[in-house]
């Protein structure tokens, strides 16, 4: 098992995150009665191909640390974001989470495309665990972030989604949660606004914040990241520094 540790003080610091032996299986039939007979326990044939989205993963993520995961469309990156933060079991293997999660996995999740931006924000922050009067008492400071004063009023299903995108990551990162999890939502951004989160991480990560970041844009992991992950169909890679790691992934 490879570990990804922050050290400081000659004291190693506590793991915001251990994941052991972690896998993802997922049945593949080849017919709906397939699927049925086996539910009903009425074949004792294996009616399914087993499809490992993850397999035998293991690593843990220190304090404060920001952490890249690489890999092609398929390797299990989402899937592993999904199960650090709840919303899939693993097949095996555990996770361990010190603190409380953040998560940003798809655009426009938790969010009512029927209800405008304004409502949305306070729709968010309930889903996120963020009480009614904080949400207020944060809700100028999000719009400013957002940049979408002009659009509060606005039913989200009209908004770019740049501007979806905008609105989450304001609303995610506005009080400081212990581990940050971006999947993907910055690269539908604008350069500009890319910048803007990026700095506001950056500002997290000093505060000590833990940061996850799944990302096809190489050069954004080598900006943000100490250490990065390489999965590949659903194989833990490679795990180490970012140069060492991103250098690698770029030559295959």
């Amino acid at each position: 098992m490879m570990r990804i540790e922050k050290k400081g003080n000659n004291v190693e610091s506590k793991n915001a995150i251990e994941i052991r032996n972690l896998s993802k299986m997922y049945k593949l039939y080849n017919r709906p009665l397939d699927r049925l007979k086996d539910s009903l326990g009425l074949s004792r044939k294996k009616l399914y191909k087993e499809h490992y989205a993850l397999k035998d993963v293991s690593f843990d993520i220190g304090e404060g640390e920001c952490v890249g995961i690489i890999g092609t469309n398929g390797s299990g990156k989402s899937t592993i974001l999904k199960i650090i933060t709840g919303v899939l079991a693993p097949t095996a293997g555990t996770v361990t989470v010190n603190g409380r999660i953040s998560a940003l996995l798809e655009l426009g999740a938790g969010f009512n495309p029927e209800y405008s931006g304004m409502e949305n924000i306070f729709l968010n922050g309930s889903v996120l665990g963020y009480s009614k009067q904080m949400m207020e008492e944060k809700f100028d400071e999000i719009l400013e972030f957002s940049e979408l004063q002009p659009f509060v009023d606005v039913a989200v299903k009209n908004y770019s989604s740049g501007m979806v995108a905008r609105l989450a990551f304001a609303i995610a990162t506005i009080t400081k949660p212990d581990i940050l999890i971006v999947d993907e939502i910055l690269a539908v951004g604008d350069f500009l606004f890319q910048q803007k989160c990026e700095k506001r991480i950056r500002e997290m990560m000093d505060r000590g914040t833990t940061v996850i970041i799944v990302s096809h844009t190489i050069e954004q992991i080598e900006r943000l990241c100490k250490h990065v992950l390489w999965l590949e169909h659903g194989n833990m890679k490679m795990l180490g520094d970012t140069k060492t790691v991103c250098d690698a992934y770029k030559a295959i």
